[in-house]
């Protein structure tokens, strides 16, 4: 029997004579086991007996390692007992013979390092493969290769939790959701540690819409939270600023405190219903009402809601006669969801009925009820009802909504009670209310319809005073009125402020403008405004198309 070294001499002279390329059969995209040869064992039997790199390099020195050797190496390789030497060939190919590793060799390694339970190397070798091809044009070319190479090399799904909590820790969330997905289509359920795990860091990004399609995904693909997932999510919904809502909103459904869980499922059906994905929402609040994730006077209450948004007031009335049936309470936030549906249809004698109704039951209207009825009633043009609401709520020490306020505002001025809507903003100030720029641009506005330049300018000022930047239709309103107003310096003075703050002026400000400046006899200038109108892409009117001519006559 000739010693191992000259054996292995012989065999490397023998398969050079008959060429100097080795080719040797790919089984990689295969379930069959490769075909063995006396070099890829000769190289394992090396391993085996522990030989060190330098022995290694001197005795195959001659040999051109490609694709194929070093995939059938690896494979030989594969049980949990050869692992770390398989490790040790992936590395010592690498360093010592210069072999470009590819996808392959990359996938089939992982696979044997997991399957042994070697997870911190399978880590650091899933790293390293994602930071070479993380600029590759398929973001599925990495667990495209893991798949191909799964069943040849006997793999465990242990090696897909690991793909994803890596992308994770690399802060590649988006990549690491799409591969989620991508693993489910192929029938590869990720572990509930990695879906936590990708919870977790996207939680801390701004990427707060994503939390919440990971957790939907998760129930729709049965997998439930444990305690540190409910965890993450109370803190998603911290950081969002919206915890305590929902807290308040489901005080008023269930009359006592909820527990986290539900808190955080009911956050999730609520997104999925006012994002108008109905069916969805009512597919995935039926699968926890199955699980006693969430109580059924809630879900009660979250049906009647997404039936309203449907717009099917009717069948959402059905709904409710069958809670009050079933034992089960009305509640504040199912009145003020059946009033804002009143209120958007213009019914507002049943939205006052409904929370004259609710009031009797002894259910408290809370900021969003008001809020409903206050831009409500203004839109169906019922002022007094509308200031009366405002009253009320601010005297039970609740601010209105912006949207609420402005809309009545905006009514108010049209109606020329500029001053009344003043003195409403006043008094929401002195309560703690904060204006947005369209507040003051109704209130601009009304007061420029009544002449009373004054109050504009003071207006203006109280805004610029606030850091508030006024919009367009309030410049408008401001240098129409010093046009009127026959103020032509302070006219021109906001004007330029105005294009300095990069706000298009529309033909309403051009036509002030020109004609005043016609007026007081420039007509260069009146002239020039013309012009930059017409160069902006805006078209004047005749009777001042006429005006232009006549200057430049």
């Amino acid at each position: 029997m000739l010693p191992l070294r000259q054996r292995i001499q012989f065999i490397i002279s023998k398969s050079f004579c008959k060429s100097s390329h080795l080719q040797l059969p790919k089984f990689i995209h295969s379930t069959r086991k490769p075909k063995s040869n006396s070099l890829v064992t000769a190289i394992c039997d090396c391993f085996r007996r522990g030989w060190n790199w330098d022995t290694l390099s001197k005795q195959f020195n001659s040999i051109r390692l490609n694709d194929s050797l070093v995939e059938n190496v690896l494979l030989e390789l594969k049980e949990p007992v050869d692992a770390k030497r398989a490790l040790g060939f992936f590395h010592w190919s690498a360093h010592h013979k210069s072999y470009q590793h590819n996808l392959c060799s990359y996938s089939v390694t992982i696979h044997i390092l997991v399957r042994a339970r070697l997870l911190v190397d399978a880590r650091a070798l899933i790293e390293s493969v994602l930071e070479k091809h993380i600029g590759d044009d398929s973001r599925f070319s990495v667990v495209d290769s893991l798949l191909d190479t799964y069943n040849v090399a006997d793999s465990i799904p242990l090696v897909f939790d690991l793909l994803v909590q890596t992308y994770s820790k690399m802060r590649l969330f988006e990549v690491a959701f799409d591969v989620c997905c991508y693993l489910e289509q192929r029938g590869f359920s990720l572990s509930l540690i990695s879906f936590n795990t990708l919870i977790h860091v996207v939680t801390k990004s701004d990427r707060n819409d994503l939390v919440w399609r990971i957790y939907q995904h998760m129930l729709e693909n049965i997998r439930y939270p444990n305690e540190a997932t409910i965890r993450t999510l109370i803190s998603a919904l911290c950081k969002g600023g919206q915890l305590q809502t929902y807290v308040d909103m489901l005080d008023r459904i269930h009359g006592k405190r909820c527990s986290p869980m539900v808190i955080v499922n009911t956050s999730l059906i609520l997104r999925i219903i006012q994002e108008e994905r109905i069916e969805e929402g009512m597919v995935l609040l039926k699968r926890m009402l199955r699980k006693n994730m969430i109580h059924d006077t809630i879900a009660y209450s979250l049906i009647v809601y997404a039936k309203v948004k449907m717009g099917n007031l009717e069948s959402a009335l059905v709904v409710y006669e069958e809670m009050l049936k079933r034992g089960f309470s009305a509640n504040s936030f199912v009145y003020t969801t059946f009033i804002g549906a009143f209120c958007e249809y213009g019914k507002i004698e049943e939205a006052n009925c409904l929370m004259q109704e609710m009031e009797n039951a002894g259910l408290k209207p809370y900021d969003e009820t008001f809020n409903l009825l206050i831009e409500g009633c203004a839109k169906a043009k019922r002022i007094e009802e509308s200031l009366s609401y405002c009253e009320q709520m601010m005297s039970r020490k609740l601010l209105p909504g912006c949207s609420a306020f402005n809309e009545m505002i905006r009514r108010l001025c049209e109606c020329g009670n500029a001053k009344q809507a003043n003195g409403m903003l006043t008094l929401a100030l002195d309560k703690g209310f904060s204006p947005n720029e369209i507040t003051y641009s109704h209130l601009i506005g009304g007061y420029a319809k009544e002449g009373e330049i004054q109050e504009v300018l003071k207006l203006y000022y109280e805004m610029e005073y606030k850091s508030i930047s006024p919009t367009l239709p309030a410049y408008t309103s401001l240098i129409r009125s010093l046009c009127q107003c026959g103020k032509l310096e302070e006219a021109d003075k906001y004007f330029k402020i105005m294009k300095s703050h990069s706000l298009v002026p529309g033909v309403d400000i051009y036509e002030s403008l020109v004609g005043i400046h016609i007026e007081k006899g420039n007509k260069a200038k009146a002239l020039h405004l013309c012009e930059e109108m017409v160069s902006e892409g805006l078209k004047p009117s005749t009777s001042y198309l006429c005006s232009a001519s006549t200057c430049r006559g």
